[in-house]
């Protein structure tokens, strides 16, 4: 595989903002071609605009990766404009929470289309190119898919998915020289965190935060994982000192999921 500080192809999903945003600048800043992939359109462009520093070498895509036929054409017009794939990033999810009795159907859909269909249809269009290049998937996932979380079932089993397909086709990949692996979080500080204390933590979303800090070995030291901290881990995977990793979902959790 290309070097990612060598000229790399590099595709990451979810581009638009928190860990996928830092992703993109980090492998840009190690010289590798980035498409920044994201459905939302309206924050793709300022998010590629903040990278303008390295442009050619930042290119948005808009994609819906709920939809196999989008990821397709994703993949397809990455391989035209740079003739290649190394790396591919699934970093694209979907937050919801609640007692599971009054899940509703389309919520059920959403999770699972987003957090573990997405993630299938993105590597499956991928995996033609990525066996020319023996390259490898890195996919984002959370510790939720390790260890249950209460009242967050659609998510945990959307990252269980993710970790289950993780392996799975790290296994199958192998004698192409693919690799495939997933990095699992715990709580990041991005956008997508402090949606989630928006849209659940009711008239006091500080609190919903304090509390999910409060829940790290840490205690009152605790802090949330940092977006750059989850990419450097994505981009070292990517590399050739990581050469002999494959089918391994790695815990970014400050030993939350050792207890």
């Amino acid at each position: 595989m290309t070097s990612p500080s060598n000229a790399a192809v590099v595709l990451v999903t979810g581009g638009a903002s928190g860990i996928g945003e830092a992703t993109v600048r980090l492998f840009l800043e190690k010289g590798a071609t980035v498409f920044a992939a994201d459905i939302n359109e309206g924050a793709l462009a300022p998010a590629v605009d903040r990278t303008s520093s390295f442009a050619p070498r930042a290119c948005p895509i808009v994609v819906d990766v709920s939809s196999s036929a989008s990821c397709s054409a994703m993949v397809a017009t990455v391989v035209e404009r740079a003739g290649r794939l190394d790396v591919l990033v699934n970093s694209a999810g979907v937050w919801a929470e609640g007692p599971s009795e009054v899940v509703a159907d389309e919520e059920w859909d959403r999770l699972m289309n987003v957090n573990l269909r997405g993630v299938f249809y993105s590597c499956r269009a991928a995996i033609a190119a990525l066996k020319e290049t023996q390259g490898c998937i890195v996919n984002v996932s959370s510790r939720a898919g390790e260890g249950a979380v209460p009242e967050a079932l659609l998510y945990c089993v959307s990252k269980a998915g993710v970790n289950m397909l993780t392996r799975s086709l790290a296994l199958e990949l192998a004698p192409s020289l693919v690799r495939v692996n997933a990095v699992c979080p715990s709580d990041v500080d991005t956008p997508f965190l402090h949606a989630q204390a928006r849209d659940y933590g009711g008239d006091d979303p500080e609190g919903y935060l304090t509390a999910l800090r409060h829940r790290l070995p840490q205690g009152d030291r605790g802090r949330f994982v940092q977006a750059e901290e989850v990419a450097e881990l994505v981009f070292y995977l990517a590399s050739p000192p990581a050469a002999p990793i494959t089918g391994e979902c790695i815990r970014v959790d400050f030993g939350i999921s050792a207890r």
